[in-house]
């Protein structure tokens, strides 16, 4: 198992950041690590690669304990904090340099090629940090994470701020890295999430809210689905409210419902007949089955 975390607790205070938090990552395995802000994700980050101190619990990367040969265990870890702190009046190879030196690496300029040309660094690597884009300094973060070929990738935010065709590219060589490498990636952005992992671990008030294999987490609560209805006008709720086989609805602007049924096909039939009898125009009427957002929404609020 490359990372195994063991009744994990941070406290700042009296408050509680981390909650004796428990799971296991195993080899090669690409994992979500999704919460809303301030629900303890970086902090548990920040304590798996040892730049914070628990207060109780266990951590092990490859069978190693954290707190007992920090050094070695670092060694095993590459980091990417959401932050990114980087030295902006540095060139690229020179900061990439930097990084190799500090952690003693062998015929440092072959490697600083080599995680260049992998994270797609080459076309800028001539420049000053401050001179790149966000995206080429994200991927200039991400290369010394690299460069001593760890074992382990704990990414925050990797994607943050990042313009669309930026994400696909960073996405790319997330999924190449996860071939041979652990990761564990927190992001605000599910689809994000939806295309790289097949398990997702969501942390809420800094408990385990959900540790599960996404296609298992999309199956909860029974199945449900969500069907989406857009009137041409406005209604009158209380029409809704004659309607069967929903669970709950909610109102996305003035035309537009989103309703939960464990029956869609029954629902979908039931609004159609409620607007012919009501003579209301509806513009479109969709459903589809849980997603990821749904179900970070669900269990976060």
């Amino acid at each position: 198992m490359s990372i195994v975390v063991s009744n994990l607790t941070k406290k700042y205070g009296e408050q509680t950041a981390v909650n004796q938090i428990s799971f296991t990552i195993n080899d090669n395995e690409i994992v979500g690590f999704l919460g809303p802000n301030g629900a303890g994700k970086s902090t548990t980050m920040k304590m798996i690669t040892g730049y914070l101190e628990k207060d109780a619990g266990g951590i092990k990367i490859n069978g190693t304990e954290v707190e007992v040969n920090a050094i070695n265990t670092k060694k095993k870890i590459g980091y990417l904090p959401e932050s990114n702190p980087l030295y902006l009046e540095m060139y690229v190879k020179e900061y990439l340099g930097f990084i190799a030196d500090v952690h003693q690496i062998s015929n440092s300029k072959k490697r600083i090629e080599e995680v260049i040309g992998l994270v797609g660094l080459t076309p800028e690597s001539h420049k000053k940090i401050s001179q790149l884009s966000k995206g080429y300094k994200q991927r200039v973060g991400l290369a010394a994470a690299l460069i001593h070929d760890p074992e382990v990738l704990i990414l925050d935010e990797p994607t943050s701020g990042l313009d669309p065709n930026q994400i696909i590219e960073i996405r790319e060589v997330i999924k190449k890295l996860g071939e041979k490498k652990t990761i564990l990636f927190s992001s605000h952005i599910m689809q994000e999430v939806e295309s790289l992992c097949k398990r997702v671990i969501i942390i809420n008030k800094g408990n385990i809210a959900a540790d599960d294999l996404l296609g298992n987490l999309k199956n909860l609560k029974n199945e449900s689905h969500f069907v989406s209805v857009q009137f041409k006008e406005n209604i009158d709720e209380t029409l809704l409210n004659s309607l069967s086989n929903f669970i709950s609805y909610n109102k996305t602007d003035d035309f537009t419902f989103i309703f939960e049924s464990q029956n869609p096909e029954l629902l979908r039939k039931k609004i159609l007949e409620l607007s012919i009898n009501q003579n209301l125009n509806i513009i479109s009427l969709n459903s589809e089955k849980n997603n990821l957002e749904d179900i970070f929404k669900s269990l976060t609020q």
